[in-house]
């Protein structure tokens, strides 16, 4: 990936003339090219008429892939175009890897005989909905019941019971899980997937809204470059799937398990955009991993939920990792400075990203997390102690409930949220990849209440609201914390 000076850029565009150009008339780097036995030059964002301001102004069209002879190294051809006056940046294109260590999917067994009879007999803790599972989702409404799981401390979660008073959730809020593909076939989340509806009734191989992609109903799968969500790889695990069941799972439906931001049973939960990175142990690229990110900006997201990023220490700075990974960078930037501007009803300018903070025990979360410009997020076990796994240091900034196996000894004192058929539909999983999604479903209801209120935030605002309601957890921690 190669990424053109201010100055240079309009020459290139005038010089690429059809996508599979191997000449710009930026006669140093054609010359580059020449010596590399380029065969494309093409523009990495596609020209979407109605953001192109916007990606010019943030400087996303100045980025180009070039592919090249498979004899030539990927040393040597970076050292010729990087030597080219006119060139900025030079990047790897290299794939996102699933680099945070968790705990496999546990699928929830037996789940309906035993909890339609406790939703029952334990009411005065579920009073809102009927969702049988909620009894058992913790990080919901901790009650401290040691039945469930111990060691548990009352008030070790995201304080659900109370903010369902006031609101639960708005369809016109759309989160964006950069992730797996999220399965919106699910009983429990179907009714609150993002449906691009001018490619639903549109035609099949077209881009019916001209937004760049072809069938992109549900969102769009950047790992094969095609509309066609996948959750059934053998090799995935249904992180995505889990990780939008947090948000956004169906409430008062009768079934499963409840999102935070999922709405009263009414069609009234908040969306779910499925923009996938990740394809079994496939992964996307750099530049279509941008790409997802430019997307949800462009289509409607105002929350960017990604469970996902470098181990703590492979980058120690914001600018060594700028260095290595530009294009995400400028993709992240461009989403934090864009996203819900062209919505005169959003009730936020600006957008929201939240990564997990990583789960190596590290004194520094990874990147992106560590970004200055995104929420980082931590992970505490059922009694408010530091997950025995989460990243931590000065970059976090805030903790949600993440789980601790290897605290508690169990699979209920994990997250349980939705999962793909494979799984049984329903499972256990832990890792700041489960507490990020706490974070943007909190952020999503927090919007959705917004709306009912006719209040109007920047991106600065809202995002100081979600970093100061938090509850102190240095009050709870005393002593040593060991696991297995």
């Amino acid at each position: 990936l190669v990424k053109f000076s201010k100055e240079s850029i309009a020459a290139v565009e005038a010089g690429v003339t059809r996508s599979e150009s191997t000449r710009t008339g930026i006669q140093p780097f054609d010359a580059a090219l020449k010596e590399i036995s380029a065969v494309s030059v093409e523009r990495v964002i596609p020209v979407v008429e109605q953001h192109e301001a916007d990606a010019r102004a943030s400087g996303l069209h100045r980025w180009y892939r070039v592919r090249f002879n498979d004899q030539v190294s990927l040393d040597e051809a970076a050292r010729k175009l990087a030597a080219v006056e006119d060139i900025e940046v030079v990047q790897y294109d290299g794939y996102v890897a699933r680099n945070f260590t968790e705990m496999s999917a546990v699928p929830y067994n037996n789940v309906w005989s035993s909890d339609r009879d406790q939703i029952n007999t334990r009411s005065g803790e579920t009073p809102k909905f009927n969702d049988p599972m909620l009894n058992k989702q913790w990080h919901y409404i901790n009650t401290g019941d040691q039945t469930l799981t111990s060691p548990i401390r009352a008030g070790a979660d995201v304080d659900c019971k109370e903010a369902w008073k006031l609101c639960t959730g708005d369809p016109s809020i759309i989160v964006a899980v950069v992730d797996e593909g999220v399965m919106y076939s699910h009983e429990d989340l179907s009714a609150n997937m993002w449906v691009n509806e001018a490619e639903l009734d549109g035609q099949t191989g077209a881009d019916d809204d001209g937004n760049g992609y072809r069938d992109d109903i549900y969102g769009y799968n950047f790992v094969r470059n095609t509309g066609k969500i996948t959750w059934n790889n053998p090799d995935d695990v249904g992180h995505g799937t889990h990780v939008a069941g947090t948000i956004a799972a169906v409430n008062n439906n009768g079934r499963g398990v409840c999102g935070i931001a999922g709405g009263s049973g009414s069609n009234d939960g908040v969306k779910i955009m499925s923009l996938q990175i990740f394809d079994g142990e496939d992964g996307a690229t750099a530049d279509a991993t941008a790409n997802a990110i430019r997307y949800a900006a462009d289509n409607g997201a105002l929350i960017l939920q990604c469970s996902w990023g470098y181990d703590a220490g492979v980058f120690t700075s914001d600018s060594a990792w700028a260095r290595a990974c530009s294009a995400e960078k400028d993709a992240i930037d461009y989403f934090i400075a864009n996203a819900g501007k062209d919505n005169p009803a959003s009730p936020m300018t600006g957008g929201l990203a939240i990564f997990a903070a990583g789960n190596e025990s590290a004194r520094m979360p990874g990147y992106p997390a560590s970004y200055g410009g995104v929420v980082c997020v931590t992970a505490f076990a059922p009694d408010f102690t530091p997950s025995t796994f989460t990243n931590y240091g000065q970059a976090a900034d805030i903790a949600a409930p993440g789980g601790d196996s290897d605290y508690t000894l169990d699979d209920a004192g994990t997250i349980l949220s939705t999962q793909t058929d494979a799984f049984g539909l329903y499972g256990y999983m832990e890792g700041t990849s489960m507490a990020c999604p706490h974070v943007s479903g909190v952020a999503a209801l927090g919007l959705s209440y917004a709306l009912e209120k006719g209040k109007k935030f920047t991106l600065d605002e809202f995002k100081t609201m979600i970093l100061t309601s938090v509850n102190d957890m240095e009050t709870y921690l005393d002593g040593s914390k060991t696991g297995l």
